[in-house]
């Protein structure tokens, strides 16, 4: 990491009617892996359902991406995404229904990369 590299994690607390915030994150987040910054996002609560497998697909705001390329993006250019793994349980999801190279995590995974962070933006 360079002296000019930041960490920078976005957490994601909304999906559904909150779309535009879901892509406008995760817009910010690409150009931040473009800068070569260490992006993470982390989904929590209803943000959870940005990682279900086909959901991607109904994500969509005016003038950008559609978020399906975007988190196929993301995680092929090396962010990071973390899924509150008792926000997937209490959605009675399991984790084969998330996309390929998600990881599931725990508070305490959440507030070390909060504590390592450089800048938290919420969604």
């Amino acid at each position: 990491m360079s002296d000019e590299t930041q960490k920078l994690v976005y957490i994601f607390t909304a999906a559904g009617d909150r779309a535009e915030d879901a892509v406008t994150g995760f817009t910010l987040a690409n150009v931040a892996i473009s800068m070569e910054h260490e992006v993470t996002i982390i989904l929590l609560g209803e943000g959870t359902l940005l990682a279900l497998k086909g959901y991607s697909e109904t994500v969509h705001a005016p003038e950008r991406l559609p978020h399906k390329e975007l988190l196929t993006n993301f995680l092929s250019s090396g962010g990071e995404l973390l899924v509150c793994l008792p926000c997937i349980k209490g959605r009675k999801m399991e984790l084969s229904d998330l996309v390929e190279g998600v990881e599931a995590t725990t508070a305490v995974m959440v507030n070390e990369r909060i504590i390592e962070g450089d800048k938290i933006i919420t969604f």
